[in-house]
């Protein structure tokens, strides 16, 4: 990268996305449009980049982009809220996963169920889908 920046195509290379996520943060207000010079291309500052990875981090740790925008607008300065805002993702991280947890179990059951079946053209959890109690 030069002093002037980077072009779309090589901040989004940069970053590891696309032209077109680099379009969509910046229809969702989550970077900024440099100006477009008279004749060339937009340049974007390396902090561009580096606030691209960063929502793309944020959203592998399972934060919508509401809340990165959050994230964003509280910045470093006020670690409590960041700290209340990463607490509450964790608890929806932990209730997923109690989720999946159960529906790993109801399977483990289905198909115990289906190996232990003698009975031909029956199977229990064609008929466990089938018919809800």
């Amino acid at each position: 990268m030069t002093d002037t920046g980077q072009t779309i195509g090589q901040l989004a290379a940069a970053a590891g996305v696309n032209r077109q996520t680099v379009r969509y943060y910046q229809r969702r207000g989550l970077i900024e449009q440099p100006p477009k010079p008279s004749s060339g291309y937009r340049r974007y500052p390396r902090a561009t980049m580096e606030r691209i990875r960063f929502i793309k981090r944020a959203q592998g740790l399972g934060f919508s982009l509401e809340e990165i925008r959050a994230l964003l607008t509280l910045g470093d300065g006020r670690c409590d809220d960041v700290r209340r805002v990463a607490e509450n993702q964790r608890a929806l991280v932990a209730a997923r996963i109690a989720d999946l947890a159960a529906m790993q179990d109801t399977l483990d059951g289905l198909i115990e169920r289906c190996r232990n079946a003698h009975a031909p053209g029956h199977c229990p959890l064609i008929e466990t889908l089938t018919h809800r109690d």
